[in-house]
This record gives C-alpha cells, sequence and structure tokens, in this order.
C-alpha cells in the first residue's frame, strides 16, 4: 500500500486508498482544531464501520431497549390540577399554598356553580320581571337534578340549640347559600329546599315561612328566648314572605309581600340596587357586582338597566358530604365513602349543566343515591327550560366542568397522532424514492420514521419511569414536535449516505456517512437537548415538565440516529448488492441500472489546451443479460472528452477539486454525442441540482445579496416594533374550544362578572391579642386597593376581627342596661339577658389559672376600650365565645381559624364555677380576611393588584404582622411578575451555551458567533410576529421561543459547517454548503410542517394558537434564516478556510505507480498558471440489464455497488469484468 502524502504537500483531487477523504493542508493557526475534529471524526467512522459490520445485532439490540423503555408508558400519569401545573415551583405563592393546605387541608370549603343570563340581541335590559323569571326557570331546572340540592349544597352558621323540636326543625329548614338576584323577591324562596312538619300547620317552607309568627305561636310552648335574640342579630325579620313577588298575581304570593294587594309589578332596576340579601339581612348580603353585569346608571347614580344576571350556587366539600351522610339510612348499604361523595358532587355539577337521556337500571339496593353516575350526558338542562323563541339564553358552568375540560385537553388524540406518523411515514417514502433501484432508499425512510417514533415513545416511556408527571402540552404537543424534530437527522443521514466520495470502500460506507454528517448531528441534537433543558428554568411545573420530556425525547432521538439508523442504512446497501427492489426487497431488480466508479487514473504527460478546465477520460463496458450466464461483458477502449468550462454565474469555481462525482458523471453525460439513455425530466431534476445551479448564484450576486440584507433589517426592525404589542396574559377563553358552551360561559363571565374571591391570610408567629391595631391597618390598606370592591357605606367590613368586635361592643351594652337596670348583679345574671350574661361572664375572666375569675372586674373593665380595640388579656377567652354564640357572624366572616377554638354552651341560669370558666382559644396559626376583586380584565390590572397587595402584606410585615395574600389571581398570574425576566435570563444563558456547544464542535468562534447572531434574530423576529398575530406571552409562548434557539440550531449549523469544511473563496464556499446541505434542510423543515400539521386538528384553539402557529412560524423563520441569510452572511463575513490547497513542483509530490505503457500518468505543467486547471480521469462500468418492454430507460447513476471492482491489468484494450455473489451481513 502506498504511503499517504506528507499533508503540506497534496496534489488536487487526491484520494487516499483507505477512505474517500481528501485531506489538505491546514491554513496556519488553523492545524489544531482541524487535528480535533478529525479525530472527532475519526471516531464517528469507527463507530460506523463498527455498526456496519454487525448491523443486524446493533438493530435487533437497540430494538430491543427501546421497545423495553417505551414500556415505561404504562407507568404514566397525567397531571391535570391547575395549582399543580402552574404555581411556581419553590415559589412564595407555592410556599403559601402549602402553608394553608398544611392549615386548612386539601379541599375547599366548599364549590361553586354559576348561572349567567345575557340576552340574545346585544344590549337588551334584563331587569325586567319576564327576565327574571326566566332565569327562576332555569335554575330550577338546573338545580332540581338527581339528589336534592338541599342535600348536598354549602349552608354556613348553623346554630346550636338545646332544644331538640328546633333544631331538627333548623337542620331541615336551614337555608342553602345560592347568590341570586332572584333573593331581592319572594322568588328567591323557591330556589331553597326543605321542609319541616308541625301538628296542626301545612308543611312549612320558606315560601310560606314568617320565622317572626312562627316564634310567636312556639312561644307558649318552647324557651326560645335564645334562638329569638339569634335571628334579631343577624336581622331574619319575615324573611322571604315580606319581599316583593315578581308576578304578584301567583296563587302562592304571600299576603305579606308590599305588592300582594296592589298586584303591581315590582320596580326591578330600583329593587336591586344596592344588591339583595340572603334569608340574613346582616350577614348575607350579596353586592350588585355579584348579580348584575353590564349595569348603566343615571348621572345620581341609580340604577336603571343591566345587560347580564348571574346565580351561584355553593355546594359542600367531598369530605363535609361524607360526613354529612356517614351513618345515614340512604347510604348505609352502598359502601359510603369520601370517593363516592366527591363522585355524587361531580355528577351532580355535570347535570347541573345537562340533562340525563339515558338512566342506567339495575344495581344493588340503595344505588338510586349514585344512579346519575351511570347516565348518559348530553343537552344543557338548563337551556332546555327557555322557550324556543326566548330573546334570552343561559350560560351554565360548574367546576367539575372546568376539571372536564382539563381532562380532554390533556387525552391523547389517537386518530392525530397515527394520521400524522402515516403522513410522515408517506412524506419519507416518497422523497427519498428514486427510479434507479439502486438509489431508491423509500424502505429506508419508513424505517427512519418507524425508528424516531419508537424513540419518542421509549423517551416518553424514560420520563414516565422518571416520575415526571404528564400534561397537556406533553400528550397534545409533544409527539409531533419531536418527530420532525427527529426525523430531520434521518434526512440528513440518508442524503450523505447516497452521496458518499468516489472510491469509498464498501465496506466503509457507514463509517464514510458518520463522518461527515455525525458532527452536525451531534450539535444539533445537543443544542436542542441544551435549548429544553435551558426552557426548564421557567418555574412553571407544566412547563418545565414538558421542557425536561422534549430533552430526554430528543436524547433518545439522537441515540437512535446515531446508534441504530446506521445499521439500517448499512442492511439497505446489503438490498442494493443484491439488486433487490426497495420497499418490497423480496423482489429482484428488473431494471436497475448500475455504474462502477473506478479510482482516477493517471494521465500522460502534456500541457493542459488552453480554455479546457476538464478532461475526463472514460471506459465503459456494457454488459447483457443473457439466459446462459450472469452477465456478457464488451470492453470498449478509453475516450479523452475535453469540457469546455462550464457557464456558470459563480465562474469555474463551483468546478474545484470539491466536485462530487455526480458533477463529473453530469458533465460527462452533457458532452456525448449520442445519449444511450432517456430519462424523464422529473427524474433529473433534485433539489442539490436546484441549489447549484439555480439557487446559489442567484443569491450569492452582489445585487443580492444586498436586497437579503435590506429585507431581513427590515424585517427585523418590525419585529422590534411587534415586540412591544406583546401583552402579557393566558385567559381561560384562550383555553377552552370555540363554540361551546364552555366558552360562551367564560366570555360572558369576563365580560360581564370579572371579579375574583379572594383572602388577605394572617399567620402564626405574632401575638394577635397584642397586635390590633396592625391588623386593623392592614385591613385598611387591603381595602383601599383599586381593584377592592368597596363594602357599602351602611355595611360593615365583612372581616373576623370587625365581626367580633362589633359583638363584644353588642354584649357590653347589653350587660351595662341590665346592670343599670338590676336584672345583673354581682353575683347573678340569671335575670339579665342572654348577651347581657355572655358579657357577665367573660367579664370575670382574668386568663390567670390559678385564680381565673374575679368579680371586681365587672364594672371596673370593658370589653373593648375607647380605641375599638378588644381587651388582650380577654381576647382568647372572648374568641372562643364568639365563635359558639354567633355561628352566623362566624360564617360570614370566613374567618377559618386555626386552631379552631373550642366548642362551649352557653346557659346563662348555670352560675356554677364551671360554667363560669370558659376555656381560652390557642393562639392563632391561621386566619384570614375575604374580599372581592373587580375590574380585573387585562394582565396589567392583575399584576397592578397582586403588586399593591404584596406592598400591603410587606408593609404589616414591618409592624410585626405575617400575611399574604391567597386567591386565583395570585395563583395564576403572579408568574406574570418576572415571567419576563425569567425569558431574557434562559434567552441569554442559551445563546451563550449554543456559541460554547458550536465553537467547541466546530472549533471556530467566528462561525459559533454568525450562528448565534442569526438565532438571536430568529428568536426577536418569532417574539415580534407574536405580536402582531396578537399571540399573548405566557409561560408557554416562552418555552417555545427559548426552545426556538435549539430548533434554529438544525437550520443553520449545516451550512455553517458545509462552510467551514470547504475550500475556496466565501462565495465559492457557500455555493458548496448549499448545495450539500439545501436538500437535507429543506426536507428536514418540511418533516416538521407535516409533524406540526396535525395540531393544526385540535378541537382546542390555544393548541392551534399558541403551538401550531408559533412553531409553524419558528419552521419557516428557521429555513429563511438558514438557506438564505446564513449563507449571505458567510460569503460576507465567513472565517477563511481552515484548508488550502498548495500546487507546487517538488519531488515530494505524491506520485501514483509508474504507468504501463499505453497508459496515462499524472502531472503538472511547469507553466500552470495561478488559476490553475482541473484534470482529472475516471474509468465506469456501466452494466446495463435490457429494459422492461415500454419502460423508460434511465441514465446510469454513480452509486457504488458492493461487487468488487475490477481495475485495469494492461492498457485501455484489456478486459474487464465484475463478478460476485451478494456478501453475508452480520
Amino acid at each position: 500500500m502506498a504511503r499517504p502524502p506528507p499533508l503540506q504537500e497534496l496534489p488536487p483531487g487526491y484520494t487516499p486508498p483507505a477512505r474517500a477523504t481528501s485531506p489538505q493542508i491546514p491554513a496556519g493557526s488553523l492545524k489544531a482544531p482541524l487535528w480535533l475534529r478529525a479525530y472527532f471524526q475519526g471516531l464517528l467512522f469507527s463507530l460506523g464501520c463498527g455498526i456496519q459490520r454487525h448491523c443486524g445485532k446493533v438493530l435487533f439490540l437497540g430494538l430491543l431497549a427501546f421497545g423495553a423503555l417505551a414500556l415505561g408508558l404504562r407507568v404514566a400519569i397525567v397531571e391535570t390540577d391547575l395549582e399543580q401545573l402552574w404555581v411556581e415551583v419553590g415559589s412564595r405563592v407555592s410556599q403559601e399554598l402549602h402553608y394553608t393546605k398544611e392549615k386548612l387541608g386539601e379541599e375547599a370549603a366548599y364549590t361553586s356553580q354559576m348561572l349567567i343570563q345575557t340576552p340574545r340581541q346585544e344590549g337588551e335590559n334584563v331587569l325586567t320581571p319576564e327576565a327574571l323569571g326566566l332565569h327562576l326557570q332555569a335554575a330550577l331546572t338546573a338545580s332540581k337534578v338527581s339528589w336534592d340540592l338541599n342535600k348536598i349544597c354549602y349552608k354556613s352558621g348553623i346554630p346550636l340549640i338545646e332544644n331538640g323540636m328546633i333544631e331538627r326543625m333548623i337542620e331541615k329548614l336551614f337555608p342553602c347559600v345560592i347568590l341570586t338576584p332572584l333573593d331581592c323577591f319572594w322568588e328567591g324562596a323557591k330556589l331553597q329546599g326543605g321542609s319541616a312538619y308541625l301538628p296542626g300547620r301545612p308543611d312549612i317552607q320558606w315560601t310560606n315561612l314568617d320565622p317572626e309568627q312562627l316564634l310567636e305561636e312556639l312561644g307558649p310552648f318552647a324557651s326560645l328566648e335564645g334562638f329569638r335574640e339569634l335571628l334579631d342579630k343577624a336581622q331574619v325579620g319575615q324573611a322571604y314572605v315580606g319581599r316583593p313577588c315578581l308576578h304578584p298575581d301567583d296563587l302562592h304570593c304571600p299576603p305579606s309581600a308590599p305588592n300582594h294587594h296592589s298586584k303591581q309589578a315590582p320596580n326591578v332596576a330600583q329593587e336591586l340596587s344596592g344588591g339583595c340579601h340572603g334569608f340574613s339581612h346582616k350577614f348575607m348580603h350579596w353586592q350588585e357586582e355579584l348579580l348584575l353585569g353590564g349595569m348603566a346608571r343615571d348621572p345620581q347614580g341609580q340604577l336603571l338597566r343591566a345587560e347580564a344576571l348571574q346565580s351561584t350556587f355553593l355546594l359542600m366539600s367531598p369530605r363535609q358530604l361524607y360526613e354529612h351522610f356517614r351513618g345515614d339510612y340512604q347510604t348505609h348499604d352502598i359502601g359510603w365513602s369520601e370517593e363516592q361523595a366527591g363522585t355524587v358532587l361531580q355528577a351532580w355539577q355535570r347535570r347541573f349543566v345537562q340533562v340525563s337521556v339515558r338512566m342506567g337500571k339495575g344495581g344493588a339496593r340503595g344505588c338510586s343515591l349514585l344512579l346519575p353516575l351511570r347516565s348518559t350526558l348530553s343537552l344543557q338542562l338548563a337551556q332546555e327550560a327557555l322557550p324556543q323563541n326566548s330573546s334570552q339564553q343561559i350560560h351554565a358552568f360548574s367546576s367539575t366542568t372546568l376539571d372536564d375540560i382539563l381532562h380532554a385537553f390533556s387525552e391523547v388524540s389517537a386518530a392525530r397522532v397515527v394520521g400524522g406518523y402515516l403522513l410522515m411515514l408517506a412524506y419519507a417514502c416518497v422523497t427519498m424514492l428514486r427510479w434507479d433501484c439502486a438509489q431508491s432508499q423509500g424502505a429506508v425512510g419508513l424505517a427512519g420514521v418507524l425508528l424516531v417514533a419508537l424513540a419518542v415513545a421509549s423517551g416518553l416511556g424514560l420520563c414516565a419511569l422518571l416520575g415526571i408527571a404528564f400534561n397537556a402540552a406533553t400528550t397534545q404537543v409533544l409527539p409531533f414536535l419531536a418527530l420532525g424534530i427527529g426525523v430531520d437527522d434521518i434526512f440528513l443521514l440518508a442524503h450523505a449516505f447516497t452521496e458518499a466520495p468516489p472510491g469509498t470502500p464498501l465496506q466503509e460506507r457507514t463509517g464514510e456517512c458518520l463522518q461527515r454528517t455525525g458532527t452536525s448531528v451531534a450539535l444539533t441534537s445537543i443544542s436542542h437537548m441544551v435549548a429544553f433543558f435551558m426552557a426548564a428554568l421557567v418555574p412553571i411545573p407544566a412547563l418545565r415538565a414538558f421542557s425536561l420530556q422534549a430533552a430526554i425525547v430528543v436524547g433518545c432521538n439522537f441515540a437512535a440516529v446515531m446508534l441504530v439508523f446506521p445499521a439500517v442504512l448499512s442492511l439497505d446497501l446489503h438490498r442494493r448488492h443484491c439488486q433487490r427492489l426497495d420497499v418490497l426487497c423480496c423482489f429482484s431488480s428488473p431494471c436497475s441500472a448500475r455504474v462502477i466508479q473506478i479510482l482516477p487514473q493517471e494521465l500522460g504527460d502534456g500541457t493542459v489546451p488552453v480554455g479546457i478546465a476538464h478532461l475526463t477520460a472514460t471506459v465503459q463496458a456494457f454488459a447483457h443479460c443473457e439466459a446462459g450466464s450472469q452477465h456478457v461483458v464488451t470492453i470498449l477502449p478509453p475516450r479523452a472528452h475535453l469540457v469546455p468550462p462550464p457557464s456558470d454565474p459563480l465562474g469555474s469555481e463551483l468546478f474545484s477539486p470539491g466536485g462530487s462525482t455526480r458533477d463529473l458523471l453530469g458533465q460527462e453525460e452533457g458532452t456525448r454525442q449520442k445519449a444511450t439513455c432517456s430519462s424523464l425530466p422529473c427524474a433529473r431534476w433534485n433539489l442539490a441540482h436546484f441549489a447549484r445551479s439555480q439557487f446559489a448564484p442567484l443569491l450569492l450576486q452582489s445585487h443580492s445579496k444586498a436586497i437579503v440584507l435590506v429585507l431581513f433589517g427590515a424585517l427585523l426592525g418590525l419585529s422590534l416594533y411587534g415586540a412591544t404589542l406583546v401583552q402579557d396574559g393566558l385567559a381561560l377563553t384562550d383555553v377552552v374550544p370555540r363554540g361551546t358552551k364552555e366558552h360562551a360561559f367564560l366570555s360572558a363571565q369576563l365580560r360581564y362578572f370579572s371579579l375574583y374571591e379572594v383572602a388577605l391570610v394572617t399567620q402564626g408567629g405574632f401575638d394577635y391579642a397584642h397586635s390590633q391595631r396592625a391588623l386593623f391597618d392592614l385591613h385598611q390598606r387591603f381595602s383601599s386597593l383599586k381593584a377592592v370592591l368597596p363594602t357599602p357605606a351602611t355595611q360593615a367590613p365583612r372581616t373576623w376581627l370587625h365581626y367580633y368586635r362589633n359583638w363584644l361592643l353588642g354584649i357590653q351594652a347589653a350587660f351595662d342596661q341590665d346592670w343599670a337596670s338590676g336584672r345583673i348583679s354581682r353575683h347573678s345574671c340569671r335575670n339579665g339577658s342572654e348577651d347581657g350574661a355572655l358579657a357577665y361572664k367573660l367579664l370575670l375572666q382574668t386568663g390567670d389559672a390559678q385564680e381565673p375569675l374575679d368579680f371586681s372586674q365587672l364594672t371596673t373593665r370593658k370589653l373593648v376600650d375607647k380605641e375599638g380595640l378588644i381587651a388582650p388579656e380577654l381576647f382568647y377567652v372572648g374568641l372562643t365565645m364568639w365563635v359558639s354564640s354567633d355561628p352566623l357572624g362566624l360564617a360570614a366572616s370566613q374567618a377559618n381559624f386555626y386552631p379552631p377554638p373550642p366548642e362551649w354552651l352557653h346557659d346563662k341560669y348555670d352560675t356554677t364555677g364551671e360554667n363560669l370558666r370558659i376555656p381560652a382559644a390557642q393562639p392563632l396559626e391561621f386566619a384570614q380576611f375575604p374580599f372581592l376583586l373587580r375590574g380585573l380584565q387585562k394582565t396589567a390590572d392583575f399584576v397592578e393588584a397582586i403588586e399593591g397587595a404584596r406592598a400591603a402584606c410587606a408593609e404589616a410585615g414591618q409592624a410585626g404582622v405575617r400575611a399574604y395574600p391567597s386567591g386565583s389571581p395570585f395563583l395564576f398570574w403572579e408568574q406574570y411578575l418576572g415571567l419576563r425576566r425569567y425569558f431574557l435570563l434562559a434567552i441569554c444563558i442559551l445563546l451563550v451555551c449554543t456559541f460554547l456547544v458550536c465553537a467547541l464542535l466546530l472549533l471556530n468562534p467566528w462561525t459559533a458567533g454568525l450562528i448565534v447572531l442569526v438565532l438571536a434574530m430568529m428568536t426577536v423576529e418569532l417574539f415580534g410576529i407574536m405580536g402582531f398575530l396578537g399571540i399573548k406571552l405566557s409561560a408557554i409562548p416562552v418555552v417555545i421561543l427559548v426552545a426556538s434557539v435549539g430548533i434554529g440550531v438544525e437550520f443553520t449549523v449545516h451550512v455553517a459547517l458545509g462552510f467551514l469544511t470547504t475550500q475556496g473563496s466565501r462565495n465559492l464556499r457557500a455555493a458548496h454548503a448549499l448545495e450539500r446541505t439545501f436538500a437535507p434542510v429543506t426536507d428536514g423543515a418540511v418533516s416538521t410542517l407535516l409533524g406540526l400539521l396535525m395540531l393544526a386538528g385540535s378541537n382546542f384553539d390555544f393548541i392551534i394558537r399558541y403551538f401550531f402557529v408559533v412553531l409553524t412560524v419558528l419552521t419557516l423563520l428557521g429555513l429563511l434564516h438558514g438557506l438564505v441569510l446564513l449563507p449571505v452572511l458567510l460569503s460576507i463575513l465567513g472565517p477563511p478556510p481552515e484548508v488550502v490547497q498548495m500546487y507546487k513542483e517538488s519531488p515530494e509530490v505524491l506520485s501514483p505507480p509508474a504507468p504501463r505503457e499505453g497508459g496515462l500518468r499524472w502531472g503538472l505543467p511547469p507553466t500552470l498558471p495561478q488559476s490553475f486547471a482541473r484534470v482529472t480521469t475516471s474509468m465506469t462500468v456501466a452494466l446495463h440489464p435490457p429494459p422492461l418492454p415500454g419502460a423508460y430507460i434511465h441514465p446510469a447513476s454513480d452509486e457504488p455497488t458492493w461487487s468488487p471492482v475490477a481495475t485495469s491489468a494492461a492498457s485501455g484494450s484489456s478486459n474487464l469484468s465484475s463478478r460476485g455473489p451478494c456478501p453475508a451481513t452480520g
């Protein structure tokens, strides 16, 4: 074997015998980078050769490993809890949420179901008896389903009564909490279920219940003084029977109604002014903003009209429902549990908005309670309650409906997944099919797509095994995105495999392929993984999980492409050697045109003719199949063809020694006087030919470069303006499918009732008794926020501290009055009022365990001082007394004390020492003040409210009060306080990481800098286009924007690497890079678009807008920047070549062995000008089996075969043959 020449002195076009590469001289200081890349490529070459030798084993083991990982999908968990998906990990909101759940438990106190009524005609007034009558009809129909609403509704503040008869009656009659505009009228009683029976009276219901009259009738038979005082404090009065009737001609309209006798319809707007009340005027006040939407007022502030009505039903929590019915006769034989209680509530909530069209049959005794669980749900129940020609429309919604939407959002659409992968299979097969069966790779395309699909499944299975929960982004987007990204590298390797340099030994074909493309594949895959890992910096659990899953899936794709797919290519090479059909590999090829390219021969002495740029000598041997033998070989003598310089806009640079074998054959065939075969025009055209002959010459002209730079500069400037239009936010209406009843409800709610219930939580760690002033100040600061709905001037603030203080002032006033009148003395309170007796017992308390009572304090102390502060030594004792004695006030305050104060029953007739000792409540660790936020339409409104609330809590913290705001705005919108900061941080870190990765793998910081510049431009332009498309910035677009850097590497690094490893001028190198990468990059972009195409068929507009549109724009931007802008920048600012060619006369210049007589030998004339001409010779052996009748005859291809290549033994007239059986593969 000949010794390779020194690296510094190589003839043009030299090909070493072992590999089809052309090492050239390093350029100055670039020796080290070139050596390092050569070392890395050598490793890839060894890997490829090893895979080819054991392709069958590698394929089997690879499929086995990936299949085993894919089984991990069986343990995958899909997360649909909003809090688990969207609350920032480790943030203060997460810590606050954990604290709340630690003190109060996992579940909320109640769940809500809502009805919104709007007119069909825009702007129509709904404040009419007819509209409210329709609202009542819809609310009744929606609430009277399966279980009685009275059994499962949330009831707050049920008092404890010692009288058993009254206690049972109250339990049956106590009203549900329903916030509805109907409560301003007698008809509101119709929504309250329950009834009680008393001898001699009709069934007592809220429609006929007059509490004052009932107490008068029961007074002689029971002691109800305490209960009467309780109702008086709550200002119950006549309850519903004292309110006007919407339809006074109703036969059941009570005589006590104000308009019963006049029969005049009430003024609805006047009655609803100021809001409505439940059965308690003091504790159940529903403000206008909770009931009416789109209100209009006169200049004096009087309500005139409204465009929407809203009713809200509150239900128990599953635990409350379980406890309520535990041991009940209705549930004792059905295995009643908390889980079943939750299922019953969910079924009721679904039926709240839907009607059952088919009931289940059979079941165990007592299963009638669970009957709605077996129903088929279809039409909207509330809407069916309205007449067909009604001018109103009803929108119903429940918390379970939202859960159902999230579950549907997270389900995998098998049809779309199968459709997307079938489409990709078809594209890969059609793209890689060729007329020549020896060149066709349709089966390789099919196998590659299936391999990527298996790699995606294995990556997701690995994620499941690692415990990373799936979510909607995983199930709806990742399978398609990963498919598009993974198939890109499949196309790259397949293109490189078919374009191996001439003379590559067959046993090194796979190694050569990995050597040429492995660096690009590694660089793009590593960039993808780094990008997705950087996207995991966004601290939103759903997006962090998606980013980690995407990174793992990309890693599995990388392993599959680099280790398993080369084995597929090796097996396909075996198929070609055996002359089998593509795809249908069991059948022999009837029309394959085989071409064997033999290594260049020696040229004789002589000078190159003037004007000749290419000299080719070709020897052809035609073999025709016959019945008696395998081949009959005919040898033709050598023929020399002088090829004039091609007319190329880039000059002869494109025909430098770096040209491919395909170029040589194309030039040779173009100069033949007679073509022995013809081909279809579509068979001669391909993307590489287009890039070389049309696209690159046009793009790399001076004026074209100027136009490209101007256009991309204008796009960048326009995108910078578009970036200023991007708003933060992600509304629930963006997630719910348009055209559904859920979307209609959410749209109406956002338009008319943009209210959010929040709470100001105070923690432990400070003394509540001595921090009352700071607590009042905190409440005042919070109440003064712009977004907080103010309390009406006639109402006391709805907080436990105000209710508690006012209650103490009330019993203090009763005590003072009883003391002054002598009904209460130093040693007895039996003759005093209930409130006076309570104050008497409380004033005795000292808080000292040794001497708990001090009668001398009765007249020397006050429960509340002149500054309105509760006596600190009585604070916790009085808290126990208030919680036990004022249940309605406690329920209205929504205090949710933890630890809960102990229960204590008051009996004013028991004045023994034990009854006088009141247990003190433990120091509070959790309490809350409720608020309503209004007018929150845009994300900026939420951010302003959150910042104001946080500032109020921070100021309170300086006074020693530990507090934080709680509620959905703080859970889901606080991320926007730092979202842009996280975004910029992730982008900057990722660009730096991309620069480092590219610089290390390319070993050229100059090129890495240009790549990062283009990637930064892509990110800015994508961000600006989002602004023009109206796509808001949330955590999801942030992840895509961060990932766009890694995805953009796919479109840029191949071109940059092709430019870097080519010789010649910048224009020439840019043209070569385009010729080599245009086809695989374009195919990769099309495959990505095909993978994304299935997202366009999603039922969720959110998927279409935030994933399909954004990722499609990203792909198109990547294609334009990678194939248009980057080549132009490289042709202007590109780094110098790493290798150059030297031409000099030296005895050390390698010369092949001396030719035999009549042959040609290599030589260079001493007068070779600087712009040298290329002198080569080639020998081609073409095997042309006879074509089928009527078939087209295709041109010979340059594909090497597995058969041994015969070489010339002597002169051009020597016989030449090529034979050999199919080799075995291992």
